[in-house]
């Protein structure tokens, strides 16, 4: 049941990027129990991020719903939550209080910004953050404005990854140490991670502080997607010299021009030319010409065909839960596999509590009061 097997975590429900790293972490094998907000609205089945795991709803204005959400951390390994500075610690459940009742307790922290700095407390989404770090200036075509990657290098790569990951270390370090800490995530720190190597290479002089005039940001007429006859488009990635050969084989070009591959000055030039190939057959015709051929090629797909692409398929990359196609747990393992552990559900008390030790005696308490 996955290498995270045994570990114990607390998620207070969020939005985004703190659910999706619950999500990993259950996916890894983790027993995660979410504490919703009582009388708030339950994740339905297609909210995919909520998968695995199940969820207790408390009133944490009531010191009985407080004193309940420590009996849980006191069990946990970990502790994620995603809320703006300051928000666990009015609640009364900050690091210092959950550390004391815990002292291996891993407590992540997601933001945007980050627990400190001069935005810390603003409110953002994942198109501020990246924009701060210079991700999303360089994202888009040749003189046109910055391009959204949808909220993928924010969110979920800068903050959510970044925050299991840190959280996978800190559990690492706490089994070594026998003392736990704070990770501190902020998805403008993780998104800046992200830039490292073209950071490097601006710093080399080899990329140009500038959209869509690059080798790797649709730049370069080898590496950016083309419209096919049927209206579909098709990925190239033909960088090395062996594959951008392959490429002008499989697209009959011979034009004396394509020789010169690396440089910037004929690359708009080049794209036309290529763009005027691709455009004579379907994607299903270069599909049958390119895909599985060296030339660093692949059909883009919608969310409603990568699902049934023969290489999808045969990796088993989704799964269908609750009758809902989804992505599959990644990365893989050889010895022990991760598994999605259940679909999404609403706040299961009884069960739920009863799970982590709770007695019915202590149940029926927290309801009479109104705590749960």
């Amino acid at each position: 049941m996955g290498p995270l097997q045994g570990i114990k975590v607390v998620e207070f429900q969020g939005i985004g990027p703190g659910p999706f790293t619950a999500m990993l972490l259950s996916d890894m094998g983790a027993d995660v129990i979410r504490v919703d907000r009582k009388g708030g609205r339950t994740p339905n089945k297609t909210e995919i991020t909520y998968r695995g795991r199940k969820a207790v709803a408390f009133d944490l204005k009531k010191p009985e719903a407080v004193e309940a959400a420590l009996k849980l951390i006191g069990e946990a390994d970990a502790l994620i939550e995603g809320f703006r500075p300051g928000v666990m610690e009015r609640l009364g459940l900050g690091p210092d209080v959950c550390l004391a009742r815990n002292p291996k307790l891993v407590y992540g922290r997601m933001t945007g910004w980050g627990q400190t700095g001069p935005l810390a407390l603003a409110a953002g989404h994942d198109i501020n953050y990246i924009a701060l770090t210079g991700a999303l200036h360089g994202i888009g075509n040749a003189g046109k404005k910055p391009v959204p990657p949808l909220n993928l290098v924010g969110d979920f790569g800068g903050g959510a990854l970044y925050l299991a990951f840190g959280m996978v270390c800190g559990l690492v370090e706490a089994k070594r140490s026998g003392k736990g800490q704070v990770v501190d995530a902020a998805m403008t720190d993780g998104a800046a991670s992200l830039m490292s190597m073209f950071y490097g290479m601006n710093a080399m002089g080899m990329w140009r502080d500038e959209r869509g005039v690059n080798l790797l940001d649709s730049g370069a007429h080898f590496y950016d997607t083309y419209e096919t006859k049927d209206g579909k488009y098709v990925a190239i990635g033909s960088i090395e010299p062996q594959f951008y050969r392959e490429l002008l084989q499989k697209t009959g070009i011979t034009d004396s021009a394509f020789e010169m591959q690396m440089d910037p000055k004929g690359w708009a030039a080049l794209k036309e030319k290529l763009t005027a190939v691709i455009k004579t057959k379907t994607r299903d015709e270069w599909d049958a010409i390119m895909l599985g051929s060296d030339v660093c090629y692949a059909p883009v797909l919608s969310l409603k065909e990568a699902p049934k692409h023969p290489h999808n398929v045969a990796r088993e990359t989704f799964v269908e839960i609750d009758g809902v196609v989804q992505p599959a747990p990644a990365p893989r393992f050889s010895r022990t596999p991760p598994k999605v552990q259940g679909g999404v559900t609403g706040p299961e008390n009884d069960t739920a509590l009863s799970a982590w030790g709770f007695s019915r005696a202590d149940i029926d308490k927290l309801s009479q009061v109104g705590a749960i």
